[in-house]
Order: structure tokens, then sequence, then C-alpha cells
């Protein structure tokens, strides 16, 4: 059985979950690792079995055994590796946003529309087993028509002022908010069409970091759904886990609760500390990777040996963008805006 060798760019905690996969699914291989940071790209390449590394994007590329890639830069530095990529010709898994600026984004549909690259963008909620469920409930109809949905995804303040060096450069609209649009899309099965939203700077201005606490945003789509969306990351580091997650789905004739955060599957109370281990973003069970998040890697490599369709291609990843691009102008002119796609 031939296998797809896989690259990945970028070698950071996603950059590792590509690894991870990579090389221990059956119909891929991971053949090298790049990063800026020589020590990082030789560590990861290291520890998952690939048999080369490289600081130069452009090396990688040219690797002959390399089919795909996995793009796990930071939320403002996709644009170049995905260019260089779709111009060899690599398929693509893409972390989200694709980009945090419309030069960016406008580059990356005009690199893939020229390219035979095939390209997923990695909106892992879609895997999440809550999410899918819901999903399946509401494409049954079990409950009727859509009315509203509420959605509320945060981050610990440790994420901005000690996980990402590059917060100032992104925002958590597009850290978390992007995956917050892209699952009420799913959800929905419809495109957001106007958009308001209110943001608010303090916590983390007060630390030195000069990016907004908070958005609370209201989105409408064209099916008429109305939908509040929350996204901060400056919950306390007490927090039982790094994100703060609860939505509501409400529909004419039922309604769907979640509340992601404070599962109550698993408590560990020790003595210097009380959690909620995870059970379904990114575990190892018995030394296998788990977890939606590794799930939706796993679908890029199953999907691409198989060729069949993703499940978020790059028009969902482009779309996803174009909304947060209003909703930022929108808390900027503190007025609503009218979502446009081209």
């Amino acid at each position: 059985m031939d296998k797809i060798g896989c690259g990945v760019i970028g070698a950071g905690t996603w950059g590792e979950a590509h690894a991870r996969i990579f090389s221990s699914e059956p119909y891929s291989e991971l053949i090298a690792v790049c990063d800026l940071v020589e020590e990082k790209a030789r560590h990861l390449a290291q520890k998952y079995g690939a048999k080369r590394w490289y600081t130069d994007i452009e090396k990688l590329l040219k690797d002959p055994d390399i089919q795909a890639v996995g793009i796990t830069t930071p939320d403002f530095a996709h644009r170049e590796p995905f260019v260089a990529a779709c111009q060899a010709g690599k398929d693509i898994l893409v972390e989200k946003p694709l980009a945090t600026n419309k030069e960016d984004l406008e580059a990356m549909k005009d690199a893939f529309q020229k390219s035979s690259s095939r390209v997923m963008v990695d909106f892992h909620t879609r895997w999440n087993p809550p999410i899918v469920i819901a999903k399946e409930s509401i494409d049954k109809g079990e409950l009727g028509e859509l009315i509203s949905m509420y959605y509320r995804l945060n981050d610990i303040v440790y994420v901005p002022t000690q996980m990402l060096s590059w917060a100032e450069k992104s925002s958590i609209l597009w850290f978390l908010g992007s995956h917050t649009v892209d699952t009420l899309r799913f959800l929905s099965n419809s495109e957001i069409t106007r958009v308001y939203s209110v943001s608010r700077s303090k916590v983390l201005v007060q630390k030195g970091i000069n990016v907004p606490d908070i958005y609370q945003s209201i989105l409408e789509f064209e099916n008429g759904v109305i939908a509040t969306i929350e996204n901060n990351w400056i919950i306390p580091n007490t927090n039982p886990h790094w994100n703060d997650i609860k939505i509501n789905i409400l529909g004419s004739k039922g309604m769907i609760n979640m509340d992601l955060t404070n599962n109550q599957a698993i408590e560990r109370y020790l003595e210097d500390k009380s959690d909620h281990p995870d059970i379904l973003i990114m575990p190892l069970i018995h030394g296998k990777a788990s977890g939606f998040a590794h799930e939706s890697i796993r679908d890029f490599v199953n999907r691409l040996y198989a060729k069949q369709e993703f499940i978020a291609g790059f028009e969902d990843g482009y779309r996803v963008s174009m909304v947060v691009f209003s909703l930022l102008s929108s808390a900027e002119k503190k007025i609503p805006q009218e979502v446009t796609y081209d």
C-alpha cells in the first residue's frame, strides 16, 4: 500500500498534532518537519520518526517524497507557506484562520484557484461528537425550524499572556472566533449576511498586550437564524479547562444545550489542584491520538487517500475569514455590517 508522504510546516503545538497523526496513520508517512528554529524542527522530526527536517519552506516543498503538507504556523503567517505549497502542487491541511488581513486572503485564494492542490481547513470542531450529534438532530428536523443559537467559546488568560508570543498579531476573533463562526455555519446550513459586534480592551492592555479582551457579537443568517457569540481570552486560569464552552440551539420544536467545559464525566482532585481532564479534544488513549482535534487531521489523510471531498474546504475558510473581517469592522465602527463574500 502506497502511503501519502507528508510534511509539517511549523513545529509548535499544532505542528506536533499533525506530526503525531501523519506518523501513525496507515495511509500516511511523516517525511519532514520545517520550522524557522532548527532545534524545534529537529526535535519534532526525531520524536515522530521523520526522515528529515528543514528551516527553509522551499526545501521542504522540493522534497520529492512529500505529496501533502500541514501548515501550522501562527494565525498571521499562513500566506507564505500556503501560496508556496499551492505553487508546488502539494495538497494542504491548513490551520484556521486562513489569513488575518484581506491582502493575504486574496493572495491565498488566487494561488489556490491557479493550483491543482486539494485544501482542507482545520475547523476541527466539525468533528466534535456533541456538535456532530446536534447537527444530525437539526438535519433530521427534530428541532423543527431553527430560531436562534448561542455559542460561548473563550480561553483562559494564560493563552494570550504566556502560550502565544504573537497574541498582538491576532485576536480572540481569529484565534477562537473563526471556530465559532464556522461551527454556526455548519450547524445552520446557512451563510451569515449581517453582523454587529462590540469589543472591550482593558485586562490585556494592562498586562502590556495591546489587543481586545472580548467581543460580543450578533450574527444574522440567510435562513433567518439569529446567533449570539461570545469570544474572550481573559477567563481566570483557575477555570477547569483552557476553554470555556457553552452552546444553546433553539428550534421551533426543541432545544439543545451543551456545557463542554464543565463536563462531569471525570473530575480529578489532587493535593495542589482540581481539574477536568481532557476527554474530548486531544486525549491519548493507550498511547493512540484520540479526540476531535486529532480526528480532523486523521480525516484529512483518509479523505485525501480515498480521493473524497473534504468536510471543510478552502471556501469554508475563505467565507469564515470574510465574516470575521466584518465583525472586526463592526466593532471598530460601532455599527452593524453587511457581510460580502466577493
